[in-house]
This record gives C-alpha cells, structure tokens and sequence, in this order.
C-alpha cells in the first residue's frame, strides 16, 4: 500500500518507524502490536519495500519501478519472506501455531548473504500464534543481531508472547484513533454518516472493524447474534439449534464477537452488581469459545456450552427482577 493510501493512525506509525530508520535507530527487532485490522502489516511491508528498494526518491519513499520493488509486488523477493500459518504433515488443513521448524528455516536464511546486497526482512504474523519451542529458537535469532537482518513481529495479542521476545523488540504500537478522525476516515471510504455512526458505535471506536462490517454483512450479522441471544433468553429457541446455525459457515468467529461485544455493551449500562459480574463472566467465556474454535475442539459442542450459560445469566436476570 502507498504511504499516501494509509490512514491518519497507520502514517503516524509509519513516519515513527521511517524516521527511526533514517536516523539509524531501527532497531533489528520490531513489534508492530495494537487491535486487528489496523492496518499493521501494510505499515510493515511498506517499511520493507523502503528498505529493499534500489532507487529511492529524496524522501526516502521507495521508486516503484526498480527490480527490487517489482519483485515485492509479486511478492518473490529472495530477501523478504513473510512467516505465518502453514499446512500440517498431512495437508488437510492450516496449523493453529508457527512451530519450531519454520523458525529454524528462517534462522537459516537470514544467515545467508542477502541476494541484492542490501537488507534482509522478514514479518511473521500472527507473532502471538508461535509455539513455545518455537519462541526458544526465535530468542536466539533476536539476541544475536546481524548488520541489515531485521526481524519484524506482527500481533494484536503482544502480551501474550514471552517477555523475554518483547524486551528484545523496539515496539511501534497501533492505538485507537479519535472518534472524529474514525468518522472522517470511514466517511471518505463511502459510507453514510448514518451507517458510520451504528457501524462505530458497534465496533467501539474500532475503524477497521467497522469499515469491514459496512462493506460485509457484519451488522446484519451483529442484529440476527442479538435476536438469537433474546430469543435463548425468553426459552424461544434451543442451544442446539443456535449453535448449529452459528457454527455452520466461515462467520463462527465473528458471531462470537458480537455476542461477547453485546453482552460488554449491557454491562456499561447497568447498576446491577450481580448482573455486571455475571455479564463479565460470560463475556470472558465467549471470547475463550471463540479462541477454541481454532483447535480440534468440536465447535458446536463449545458453542452450545456457551449459550446454555447465556440462558443461565438470563434466568438471573428474570429471577432477580421478579423478587422487586
């Protein structure tokens, strides 16, 4: 992506990171961390093309035309490599973690003389998703920097890579932008002021998200998890067959968001400690399904454990009203 194409918080990150390089503090180790779809790998592979190009302008902007940036369009750069999900040994399916031996693989190319005689990058993404092991072998590559070898780690869920990998990274961190500069934003991609408004305010600030939802069915989405979870509420449908309609297609992970979105939403609003607490907990639970949907774990079986509790919060809720 063109730097002149980012939005107002990815430039802010990418003039941090340009002007960190140009005064030789880049460090060989990075972490771009802050909420999903924020744009951090874009700023990222825009920082590499900045690096990897030839022939760039006075402003440090990469050409766009030299054989460096045509091989990065293509994505076949010798010196850039991008690390993430691969196929298990049996080829059926994504694995859910960046194992031992990709790491070792990377360790062994960023060894190797860079083939244009320049940097050597790569991004690996989501940082978050390396194994244990994994992150032992990465330790080393980190501590032992070589001269124009950078190492690029990309996540929304920082924390939980170990300690020892964050301290050895300089962090470029993502944040939430202003309401109005969200607005502004998501206005100019085409959206009605209308729908930025319910698209925001569901998202809770997020741009990204919210841009996504406006483009899809993310709302139309977000307005049937909430019927459903009203209908449970009132015994009108079954968590049986809600689990099997949310888990039935490629939006589980989503519907799942939504309902822990709108479960945190109630609890803004209430003076119900009990409720709050009860809320809080079922929130915690559906974003701890949600993370289970990326295991062998059968998902409709997690979800129906899930909307059971919800009917559970519910009769709570009608319990405790019907004693005032």
């Amino acid at each position: 992506m063109p730097a002149a194409d980012f939005a107002p918080w990815q430039r802010r990150v990418y003039d941090q990171a340009t002007a960190a390089l140009d005064s030789g503090r880049l460090g060989h180790g990075l972490l771009f961390c802050g909420p999903q779809q924020l744009g951090k790998r874009a700023v990222a592979e825009r920082l590499a093309q900045r690096l990897l190009c030839q022939q760039r302008g006075a402003t440090g902007e990469p050409c766009g035309t030299c054989r460096s940036c045509h091989l990065l369009a293509a994505g076949t750069h010798p010196d850039f490599q991008v690390i993430s999900f691969v196929l298990n040994k049996e080829g059926t399916r994504l694995r859910t973690e960046i194992v031992i031996e990709q790491i070792r693989r990377l360790s062994e190319q960023m060894a190797l003389t860079p083939q244009y005689g320049g940097a050597q990058i790569a991004i690996i993404e989501p940082a978050d998703a390396i194994n244990h092991a994994a992150c032992n072998a990465l330790l080393k590559t980190l501590e032992e920097p070589v001269p124009g070898r950078y190492l690029w780690l990309v996540s929304a869920h920082p924390a939980r890579l170990p300690a020892t990998i964050r301290s050895r990274c300089q962090r470029l961190e993502f944040r939430l932008p202003p309401q109005a500069e969200a607005m502004a934003w998501l206005n100019a991609q085409g959206h009605s002021a209308a729908a930025v408004r319910e698209a925001l305010d569901a998202a809770r600030g997020h741009p990204g998200l919210a841009h996504e939802w406006l483009q899809g069915d993310g709302l139309k989405l977000r307005r049937e998890v909430a019927a459903d979870l009203a209908k449970l509420g009132r015994g009108e449908a079954s968590a049986g067959e809600v689990a099997q309609r949310w888990v039935g297609d490629e939006d589980a992970a989503l519907r799942l968001r939504h309902a822990a979105d709108l479960a945190v939403a109630e609890v803004a609003g209430l003076t119900d400690p009990v409720r709050a607490r009860s809320l809080a907990a079922w929130f915690d639970q559906a974003n701890r399904t949600r993370d289970l949907l990326r295991t062998t774990v059968r998902a409709d079986l997690a979800v129906i454990e899930l909307l059971l509790a919800w009917r559970g919060v519910e009769a709570g809720r009608m319990h405790g009203g019907s004693r005032k």
